[in-house]
C-alpha cells in the first residue's frame, strides 16, 4: 500500500566542521563553492543526504567527496533548522565536527568545489549560509569536550612531545597553561606511555616522545577514572 504525506517535507543536509592543528593555530577546513547559491564563497564541506543512507554515512561520504578526507574522528554536533538558512528551499542540516591529524592527510577539492583549504580558526573569511553559526557551535563543543575527554589526541600524531600536547590545549582553549602544572597533571593520569624515542630533525633541543594509551584509558574509565584538564 502506498502512503502519501499531507505536509511538504524539508530537504535534509549534513555539514561538517573539520578541525586540525599545526605549530601555530587551530585550523578549519573550508571549501570554495563552485555552484549557486553562494558560488565563489567559502563554506563548510557538506551536502544533501541520500534517501538510502544514514546521517553518519552521508557525513563521511560528503567529507571524502569534497575534501578527500576519510577515516577520521567524526561526531554529531547539532541540528540547525532556521527557516531562511538556505535560499533554494527549506533545508534542515545536521552538523558534525571532525578532528584530523594534518600529517598523512592530503586535501583535495571535489568537482562541485573550486578549492579546499585550511584556515586559521581566528582568521576566517565570510562564510556561506549560516555556517559561521555552525562553526561557532562546533568550536564551543570542542573546547568544552577537550576538558573532560581525551579527544585532543585525534589532532596529534601517534607520537608527540609533551610540549606539543600542551600547545594543543593552549591553542584550543585560548589561554596559557603553566608548564610544570600541566605536565604534572597529565602524567599523573597515567594514560600516556613514555617512549624510548626523541624528536628528530628539530631546531630546538629534542624532547622525549609519548603516545596515548587508549586501552589503559578505557580500563581506567570502567574503574571510575575522571579525565579532566
Amino acid at each position: 500500500m502506498t502512503h502519501t504525506y499531507e505536509y511538504p517535507r524539508p530537504a535534509l543536509t549534513v555539514d561538517i566542521v573539520v578541525f586540525a592543528l599545526d605549530e601555530e593555530d587551530l585550523k578549519v577546513m573550508l571549501i570554495q563553492r563552485d555552484l549557486e547559491p553562494f558560488a565563489g564563497r567559502w563554506a563548510l564541506p557538506g551536502g544533501f543526504v541520500r534517501v538510502e543512507e544514514t546521517l553518519d554515512e552521508a557525513a563521511r561520504r560528503e567529507l571524502e567527496e569534497e575534501t578527500g578526507l576519510r577515516d577520521i574522528f567524526l561526531e554529531q554536533l547539532y541540528t540547525f533548522g532556521g527557516v531562511d538558512r538556505d535560499p533554494r528551499e527549506r533545508v534542515v542540516t545536521v552538523a558534525y565536527y571532525a578532528l584530523v591529524n594534518l600529517e598523512g592527510h592530503d586535501v583535495q577539492a571535489s568537482t562541485d568545489a573550486r578549492n579546499a583549504a585550511w584556515f586559521a580558526a581566528g582568521e576566517l573569511p565570510g562564510l556561506a549560509f549560516d555556517h559561521e553559526h555552525v562553526l561557532t557551535a562546533a568550536l564551543d563543543r570542542l573546547r568544552g569536550k577537550l576538558r573532560y575527554q581525551p579527544i585532543g589526541f585525534e589532532l596529534l600524531p601517534p607520537k608527540f612531545p609533551l610540549r606539543r600536547l600542551q600547545h594543543l590545549y593552549e591553542v584550543v582553549l585560548d589561554r596559557k597553561l603553566d608548564k610544570r602544572n600541566f605536565r604534572k597533571k597529565i602524567l599523573s593520569m597515567d594514560v600516556l606511555v613514555e617512549l624510548d624515542e626523541i624528536e628528530k630533525d628539530v631546531a630546538h633541543r629534542a624532547a622525549r616522545l609519548y603516545r596515548f594509551d587508549e586501552h589503559k584509558y578505557d580500563r581506567k574509565m570502567r574503574e571510575g577514572f575522571n579525565f579532566e584538564i
